[in-house]
């Protein structure tokens, strides 16, 4: 909600937030929650996740009305708390601690929330029709009976639903967020209130992150975890690093984002990767539909609702032509903006060109645009030098998983001042009195400052519920130490479980025709090396 919303705010129960956030250089020791210097498993990842930056004090606030501004809507963050609470209180984790609850049963910001929270999760399972169809069928084999998953991705409604899903298959979870700001809080509470042991909290602080992930991670008499859903890769080097003994027990590890699975592949190479690991961000459904698709709405969603933009006439760039930019430049350009594509691979920047857009590089353009969006899985992709050299009101953002594509550690000196506006936007105000306006603080645009559209995220769902049950269930050579993508007969599964949703009708091969092309009639369709 906005910081003008005031009223919902004092009807929460509690009003505790960041005590201690600090800056955005990348973390190098997820191994020790507290403290500690251990050398990163196959070096140390580049896309660690960040720190969060306070606001200076000396930094202007201003507060919004409801009605000033779409952002401050019920279906993405309601309920999380103002941007001057959240510099007040303590972080909920200190306070269990302080209570005498070193590991409680759940964490999260306001348990009493639950009633908004399940009413969000309602709404998602309405637009959820694959990931609902799965639980409807598998719940009677239960195929994930003993299954105990340690969870680290967004929390929201879509996760809730998920979570959900596993449990009515048979498995036991402990979650936590993969992100600070993209947690909905009241879905939290409404899964701490049914009995989920989740820790997560809109807003936390880095060593408030970790202990959350390790929450989930730690091995204890009653909890022996045997799987891993990861997004980011956190828990899993988390758990390799602190809990080195327990991950050697781990059936099998789901990555669902460039960023982890780039860290799984390093420690294959490096020979660290003891247990089988399924790709999912590469699997064709996660790949078209929620990198494509989903960010194709998505991104104008977010900058809508944090902005205000009018987007006709405007002048963008897009950094990353992969299946996000190019969801991203295709809404752009439908609303009437001149996009402009930043890329280093030579095909990548084919498909740009022939799709209309001119390929530059950034300091070509740098000057005159309106709009930057980082989307390539890199780091340092926007820095200070860039932001130099940017137009007053430009507007930066990201949306790739790490939040490292934008340098905004180097924006926290001592000559520039921080301008919170409205929650998750920043101005950044040079000396000259220019501004740019930085959303989320270099963080996933989409989560932080907006939702999912739910029926997309049913289908990534549904593909990490379909790979947690193929690893849980896989004999036991089946697969080895290594990265393996989703099956391509999973795919097509996962991809029909949602098309009764449109009335679609699937033609049916006749055994002459299954025989000429040298299909089975009922698939896989396609090889493992097609392109969709």
């Amino acid at each position: 909600m906005s910081d003008g919303h005031g009223e919902a705010n004092q009807q929460r129960k509690e009003s505790v937030v960041t005590a201690n956030v600090p800056g955005d250089s990348p973390v190098t020791d997820p191994g020790h929650v507290r403290s500690g210097n251990a050398e990163g498993a196959a070096g140390k990842f580049d896309g660690q996740r960040g720190k969060s930056g306070a606001l200076k004090k000396s930094a202007r606030y201003r507060s919004r009305s409801l009605s000033a501004s779409s952002a401050d809507s019920y279906s993405s963050t309601s309920y999380t708390g103002s941007s001057s609470d959240e510099e007040e209180g303590v972080q909920p984790h200190e306070k269990a601690i302080a209570g005498g609850q070193p590991s409680p049963p759940y964490c999260v910001r306001n348990v009493e929330q639950h009633a908004f929270g399940r009413r969000e999760i309602e709404i998602a399972e309405q637009e959820m029709p694959g990931i609902m169809a799965l639980r409807a069928r598998a719940k009677e084999d239960k195929p994930l009976k003993d299954a105990k998953i340690v969870g680290c991705t967004h929390i929201n409604a879509q996760t809730a639903v998920l979570i959900e899903t596993l449990a009515a298959l048979g498995a036991t979870v402990r979650w936590a967020a993969c992100n600070i700001y993209s947690t909905q809080n009241e879905v939290a509470a409404a899964l701490a209130h049914a009995g989920f042991a989740v820790f997560a909290w809109r807003g936390e602080s880095e060593e408030a992150f970790w202990w959350c992930i390790d929450q989930c991670c730690t091995p204890t008499s009653s909890w022996q975890p045997n799987m891993i859903l990861d997004d980011g890769g956190d828990a899993t080097h988390l758990m390799l690093k602190k809990h080195a003994a327990a991950f050697k027990q781990i059936k099998g590890i789901v990555e669902e984002s460039v960023t982890g699975v780039h860290r799984l592949y390093q420690l294959s190479k490096a020979g660290k990767l003891c247990v089988p690991a399924m790709n999912v961000n590469d699997s064709v459904t996660k790949t078209k539909f929620d990198n494509l698709y989903s960010c194709r709405e998505s991104i104008i969603d977010a900058l809508k609702r944090s902005t205000d933009l009018m987007f006709g006439g405007k002048q963008s760039v897009v950094c990353g032509y992969g299946e996000v930019g190019k969801g991203c430049c295709q809404a752009l350009k439908a609303l009437g903006c001149v996009v402009y594509v930043t890329e280093i691979d030579p095909i990548c920047a084919l498909q740009a060109a022939m799709d209309g857009f001119r390929v530059v590089k950034l300091t070509e353009v740098i000057r005159q645009v309106d709009i930057v969006i980082t989307a390539t899985g890199n780091k340092g992709v926007v820095t200070r030098e860039h932001m130099e050299r940017m137009k007053n009101g430009c507007v930066v953002c990201n949306m790739g998983h790490s939040n490292t594509e934008v340098d905004v550690h180097a924006l926290r000196t001592p000559d520039l001042l921080w301008e919170r506006v409205r929650s998750q936007v920043d101005h950044i105000i040079w000396p000259n009195g220019k501004r740019i306006v930085l959303l989320a603080e270099g963080r996933l645009a989409n989560l932080c400052c907006s939702s999912l559209p739910s029926f997309v995220v049913s289908v990534t769902a549904a593909t990490q519920a379909l790979a947690l049950i193929e690893l849980y269930n896989a004999p036991q050579h089946r697969y080895k130490a290594d990265v393996y993508l989703l099956p391509k007969k999973m795919d097509e599964y996962v991809a029909s479980l949602h098309l009764p949703t449109f009335d679609a009708h699937l033609t049916e091969l006749t055994d002459e025709q299954a025989k000429y092309l040298g299909l089975n009639k009922v698939g896989p369709f396609k090889p493992n090396y097609y392109r969709y």
